[in-house]
């Protein structure tokens, strides 16, 4: 993988925004150095769709057959790629295992874990990210952002 700072996303990608009894499936990822918290996703194939990229992202990374239920956000960047979010139901019966990312050939692999977390779990900069995934438009999260109160929680820096 290229270095930080040359790293870009070059084409579109799409996640999948999956709950469960009111927890999200998180991949818990490490790159450049750095730990921290993700939905499962990655680029749309030649040939494939946002919605068919997200699907089979979901199950490379976490093991789990899912369906959308619909989608949730599109964002543009700069180089004239987007990244597309989906909310996606998988059955209660399958669990999550950590995958693999077939692009990644190195020893150390980014994706380190994959696990189900509440909202309190998820630090300030990572819940950032959800909500501009669409987190906010799924139902039980959106209703629970409007229990949360008033009060500025931004981190000291």
């Amino acid at each position: 993988m290229a270095n930080e700072a040359d790293y870009v996303y070059r084409r579109s990608r799409s996640v999948a925004i999956v709950t469960r009894n009111g927890k999200i499936l998180m991949e818990r990822v490490r790159y450049f150095g750095r730990v921290f918290y993700t939905v499962p996703g990655g680029g749309i194939e030649a040939g494939e769709t946002p919605e068919q990229a997200a699907i089979r992202e979901l199950k490379e990374e976490c093991g789990l057959d899912g369906t959308i239920i619909r989608p949730l956000t599109v964002q543009y960047k700069e180089n004239g790629a987007a990244e597309y979010s989906f909310w996606v139901k998988v059955p209660p019966e399958q669990e999550a295992i950590t995958g693999y990312d077939p692009e990644e050939t190195d020893d150390n692999p980014p994706l380190q874990e994959v696990l189900w977390m509440s909202l309190s779990e998820i630090s300030e900069k990572d819940r950032a990210f959800l909500w501009s995934y669409g987190l906010l438009f799924v139902d039980d999260f959106f209703e629970e952002v409007k229990r949360w109160g008033d009060a500025v929680s931004y981190p000291e820096c």
